[in-house]
């Protein structure tokens, strides 16, 4: 019953997004706004994240199942891919590569500003003489 309750909490949270993409003129697709509105309703706490942790957990797991209808299309229309393949392999490889870089230098960009915050942190407990500086030592 745990499992329904957090997919029907994600399934609203996704019909919202169905919602706002109906108003709101702007070519951005309904997909977006869900997730945009589960990001907020999660940061605001509206939300907690023990309300849909365990069922976005299962929707991950078989998150590559969901990409074979898209593969059956691609087959479906291989008379129109034929004649672009070579600049659709050359585009694929280029943005994948690029957002491989990219995702790979904001990943270390957080991580080397979470150990500055936890440095910065144990400089002033060794600064301030307390015992936390010298136990650490």
């Amino acid at each position: 019953m745990k499992y329904v309750r957090q997919f029907a909490i994600i399934l609203a949270v996704s019909f919202l997004g169905e919602v706002l993409k109906a108003l709101i003129p702007l070519p951005i697709p309904a997909s977006i706004y869900g997730l945009v509105l589960m990001l907020a309703a999660l940061c605001l706490k509206v939300i907690p994240l023990c309300a849909v942790k365990d069922a976005g957990k299962f929707l991950i797991e078989i998150m590559p199942l969901m990409f074979i209808p898209a593969a059956v299309g691609l087959t479906q229309a291989w008379g129109r891919i034929q004649s672009i393949l070579i600049p659709l392999i050359i585009v694929t490889v280029v943005s994948t590569v690029l957002v491989m870089a990219v995702s790979g230098q904001v990943t270390q960009a957080v991580i080397r500003s979470g150990r500055s915050g936890s440095d910065q942190k144990g400089s002033d407990r060794e600064s301030s003489g307390g015992k936390e500086g010298r136990d650490r030592e």
